[in-house]
């Protein structure tokens, strides 16, 4: 299927690796122009050298080693492109933990990047793409804001306050209208470094090994595996296509199944 996004401009954050990375693959594989952005540097180097080995239709790669929760790293962001076309937001989610450890600048600190950083990218970003006629907005969020963890309580807080502002934003007939499309794509149980982290937190509050929460937790899941970034690449590279316009305002949930609820 032709995604009819080839020559289009897309920012991807967090994108040196995991999930990140995976949709930015996705997207140089349809012929799209990214600009990546993360904050280490090595690893963002080595993720665009590999983007543009895989980039179809001349995409361009460019990278920007920066931190995305920041105004001066979103300045870095608009700086390598004016204009996007796609974006595709994704910040490191906060850490695991007991609630009642979290002070106040805990939670600040996630609010302010899991909540208002995408925020603040679909403010900059969404009136260009409604002039232009077409925009894509990804929120890479968590499957936590339907079936909250309760080791991930900053997680789970953070994002939902974002699922709640998109539901609305989203809807408005100024951007709905003129192709501009927002929607929260929740990954599950996907074989990524903030996953393994998890793993370690729930170890250490069950006294269990790593090995045997991995195990327990795969077993939860109907599918009987962790996804990949690859699958979660092409599910987000759909939501970006021509094909998509006609969804915003959605929580798109890859979990293999583990959701157990109806709705």
């Amino acid at each position: 299927m032709d995604l009819g996004i080839q020559g289009k401009w897309a920012l991807v954050g967090g994108a040196s690796k995991g999930l990140g990375l995976g949709c930015a693959q996705a997207l140089v594989a349809e012929g799209v122009n990214v600009v990546i952005m993360a904050r280490g540097a090595d690893a963002l180097a080595q993720a665009a050298q590999a983007l543009a080995a895989e980039a179809k239709h001349g995409a361009q790669v460019l990278q920007v080693a920066a931190d995305i929760t920041t105004p001066q790293g979103r300045e870095q962001a608009f700086a390598a492109q004016a204009d996007y076309d796609i974006v595709v937001t994704n910040a490191g989610g906060p850490p695991p933990g007991d609630f009642r450890d979290w002070d106040r600048d805990a939670w600040i600190k996630a609010v302010d990047a899991n909540m208002l950083t995408p925020i603040e990218l679909i403010k900059a970003t969404v009136d260009g793409m409604a002039a232009r006629g077409y925009g894509r907005i990804v929120n890479i969020t968590s499957s936590a804001v339907k079936a909250p963890i309760d080791i991930l309580g900053l997680s789970n807080g953070a994002r939902s306050g974002l699922t709640g502002f998109v539901a609305g934003v989203a809807r408005t007939t100024k951007l709905a209208s003129n192709n501009v499309t927002i929607n929260n794509l929740l990954p599950g149980a996907f074989d990524t470094d903030r996953l393994r982290g998890t793993l370690v937190g729930a170890s250490k509050k069950t006294g269990q090994s790593v090995e045997a929460v991995a195990d327990s937790r795969r077993k939860n899941i109907p599918a009987q595996r962790f996804g990949n970034a690859q699958e979660f690449g092409a599910i987000c590279a759909f939501l970006c296509s021509m094909h998509a316009g006609y969804i915003t305002g959605q929580n798109i949930l890859a979990d293999g199944g583990a959701y157990p609820g109806t709705y």
